[in-house]
C-alpha cells in the first residue's frame, strides 16, 4: 500500500532542501551532516524509525531523520540533497511502502545497511474498520477495501519485534560495538513490554470497546487489546468520507456507547469535529506518532504513548 497524500508546497519544500536531514539525536549536534561523523551514520525515514536507531545506538550512532519536526511523513518528497547525504550513510532505518519517495531512493542507493522495519514484523490489511465488534454498521455501506497497513510502532510488541531485527542489523554491520546494540536493544524491548502490559491491564476493563479516529492508525494497537477502531478516512487520511460512512459512524456510536472522535496532530481535525457536532460527542487526540512538535502530549513515544493510553482509557470508560 502506498499511502499518498498532497505534496507539500513548494516553499515548504525549498525549506526541507536547505535544511537537508534533520538531526533527531543529542548524539547528533550537527543537523546538515548525514555521514562522515566518526561514528556509526544512520538516516531514519520519520521519527519512529529514528527513535529506534537512537535508542538502540546510544552513544556509537549519529542519527538523522528524513522527515523534518512537523511535517507529515506520508507527504515526504526527499530532496537531491539529501538523496545524495543518503548515500554516505552507513545504514538507512525505513519503513517500506509509507513514503514512496524514500523507497525510491533507498533502491537506487549503494548504502550497506539497509533495513525495513516492515520486514521485520508481520504486517496485516486493515480497512476502516478493525476489530470487527461495532454493534450498528452496514458493511456493505460503510466499509472501504483493506489495504497493507504500516502503522506497527504503534504496537508495542510489534516495535519490540522491530527493535530486535534493528538491533541485530546493527550489531552485523558496526560489530566493533555489538555488545552495546544488544545490551541497548535489550533495555528497549523491556520497556515495551512493560508499556504492552500497561495498555493491556489498562484497556482490559471499560464500558465500550469502541473507539473513532480521523484515519486508521491505530488498527494493530485496536486489535492488541480486544478493540475495535473505527475510522472515518482509512488509511488514507485526507480522503473524503462518504456520507455513508459519516451517518454510518453516527448511528454506530450510539449503539456502541461511543463518548469521543479522536484526531491527530499533524493532520487537519475539522472533519472530526463536524462529526462530533453533529453527533453530540466530544473529541480529543489520539496521536499516531508520526512525529513530535510542540503541539505532542509528550517529548518522546514512550511519553505519547502514555498519554494515548490515558485518553482512550476516558473515551472507553475504564472501570
Amino acid at each position: 500500500m502506498n499511502v499518498r497524500r498532497q505534496h507539500i508546497s513548494g516553499v515548504a519544500m525549498a525549506a526541507v532542501a536547505a535544511l537537508g536531514l534533520g538531526s533527531l539525536s543529542a548524539c547528533s549536534t550537527d543537523s546538515a551532516a548525514a555521514a562522515n561523523t566518526g561514528k556509526f551514520d544512520v538516516v531514519a525515514s520519520f521519527y519512529p524509525m529514528a527513535f529506534l536507531a537512537d535508542r538502540i545506538g546510544g552513544t556509537h550512532v549519529h542519527v538523522t531523520s528524513l522527515t523534518q519536526p512537523g511535517q507529515e511523513p506520508h507527504d515526504l518528497e526527499i530532496s537531491a540533497q539529501q538523496t545524495a547525504r543518503l548515500q554516505e550513510s552507513d545504514a538507512v532505518l525505513y519503513l517500506k511502502n509509507l513514503q514512496p519517495s524514500v523507497d525510491d531512493a533507498v533502491a537506487q542507493s549503494e548504502v550497506r545497511t539497509k533495513i525495513d522495519a516492515g520486514s521485520l514484523t508481520s504486517l496485516e490489511k486493515h480497512g476502516n474498520e478493525v476489530g470487527g465488534h461495532a454493534a450498528s454498521h452496514d458493511h456493505s455501506a460503510n466499509e472501504e477495501p483493506a489495504g497493507l497497513d504500516p502503522h506497527i510502532w504503534l504496537d508495542p510488541v510489534r516495535y519490540a519485534q522491530v527493535a530486535e531485527g534493528v538491533g541485530k542489523a546493527f550489531e552485523k554491520s558496526d560489530p566493533k560495538n555489538a555488545a552495546d546494540y544488544r545490551k541497548n536493544t535489550a533495555a528497549l524491548v523491556k520497556e515495551l513490554d512493560a508499556l504492552n502490559t500497561r495498555f493491556k491491564d489498562g484497556l482490559a476493563h471499560t464500558k465500550s470497546k469502541v473507539f473513532i479516529t480521523t484515519h486508521a492508525a491505530f488498527g494493530y494497537l485496536a486489535e492488541r487489546y480486544g478493540l475495535t477502531e473505527e475510522a472515518i478516512n482509512g488509511l488514507d487520511p485526507e480522503s473524503e468520507p462518504s456520507a455513508a460512512r459519516v451517518k454510518g459512524l453516527e448511528n454506530m456510536a450510539k449503539a456502541d456507547g461511543v463518548t469521543t472522535v479522536f484526531y491527530e496532530t499533524l493532520v487537519s481535525d475539522k472533519t472530526a469535529k463536524t462529526i462530533a457536532a453533529d453527533a453530540g460527542l466530544k473529541t480529543d487526540v489520539l496521536d499516531p506518532i508520526e512525529g513530535i512538535t510542540a503541539k505532542s502530549r509528550g517529548k518522546d513515544y514512550f511519553s505519547v504513548q502514555e498519554s494515548n493510553l490515558k485518553a482512550l482509557q476516558t473515551a472507553l470508560g475504564s472501570k
